[in-house]
């Protein structure tokens, strides 16, 4: 269904834009044109758009700059942004995705495959937005970012734990630390706790709050699905992890050995296999300064006041 749905044209070529406004107000499409970046930027101060078609080389600010700046405007966030350009070189096509652009189509443009492009990404875009809006009625403290921790979209509940910036939820810098860290790597570190100061919000003499903040998976090539909670700070696996100065997974372990489990148990418990969890152990015993389990349980009741 087209008719309602707006779209923006951003292009310094009066022949273009033409082109492409009798194009889509032919296929039904509501459309706004510009003729330069920074006017695009002041319409969509007044309008919403559903998505963007954006020249990449223009004068003055260029398609790559308004498509950064566009994504970082909260009702932007999840528009996409499609680029027309004559550049082909694959720098030039990274570049655009890497600014925030979710396709392009080179110039000259074909009409019907403009038309094309924009109804599966406003399709795509949809199903998203609906995919957030369940999450959101549910309650679920989950939020995306990308590579370096920008986050993409988060629930009303995730968000109302972090602080703003622009209007907009941002990490802290130890947690985009810790998400560029899980974006690098094949096995990302399960979960991060950390501290974390009262948001900008918060009444004057809020204490600091323990966070955790857990990967749950990529869900796509530049966007990894995090989960943050409120962490328990009397919780045995926290205690462990701040007075022994242990790692978040190596004090998973030590809790269910100081409960009395075996390796195997201890493996099928913490999704790993028994040999991980022997790694684990040996270098839990080094950090403890034991030389068996006996002695790390025994270590793991008493700082835990299980006694």
């Amino acid at each position: 269904m087209t008719q309602g749905t707006i779209v923006l044209v951003v292009d310094d070529s009066p022949a273009t834009l033409g082109m492409l406004n009798d194009t889509l107000e032919a296929a039904g499409f509501t459309v706004l044109v510009a003729q330069s970046a920074a006017t695009a930027m002041q319409l969509v101060e007044r309008v919403t758009p559903d998505i963007v078609l954006m020249d990449a080389v223009m004068p003055g600010m260029d398609g790559f700059e308004a498509c950064r700046r566009m994504k970082q405007i909260k009702n932007l966030a999840a528009v996409p942004i499609i680029f027309m350009t004559g550049l082909t070189e694959s720098a030039d096509v990274i570049r655009g995705l890497e600014a925030g652009g979710v396709d392009y189509v080179t110039k000259p443009v074909s009409p019907g495959e403009v038309v094309a492009r924009i109804g599966v990404h406003l399709a795509n875009a949809r199903l998203t937005r609906s995919a957030q809006t369940a999450l959101d009625a549910a309650g679920r403290f989950l939020l995306a970012c990308d590579r370096s921790g920008i986050v993409l979209w988060s629930t009303p509940q995730a968000a109302a734990m972090l602080d703003e910036e622009a209007g907009r939820p941002v990490l802290s810098d130890d947690m985009r630390a810790w998400v560029a860290r899980c974006a690098g790597t094949a096995s990302p570190e399960a979960t991060m706790r950390l501290q974390a100061l009262p948001t900008l919000n918060a009444q004057v003499g809020t204490p600091l709050r323990l966070l955790e903040i857990s990967f749950i998976g990529r869900i796509g090539p530049d966007e990894l699905l995090l989960r943050l909670m409120a962490a328990d700070p009397s919780s045995e696996e926290l205690l462990l992890k701040t007075r022994l100065g242990l790692t978040t997974r190596e004090a998973e372990v030590l809790v269910w050995l100081g409960r009395g489990k075996s390796n195997r148990d201890i493996a099928e418990i913490l999704v790993l296999s028994p040999r991980t969890v022997n790694k684990h152990l040996e270098l839990i015993y080094a950090k403890l300064g034991v030389e068996n389990r006996a002695a790390a349980a025994a270590i793991a009741v008493r700082t835990a006041g299980r006694q």
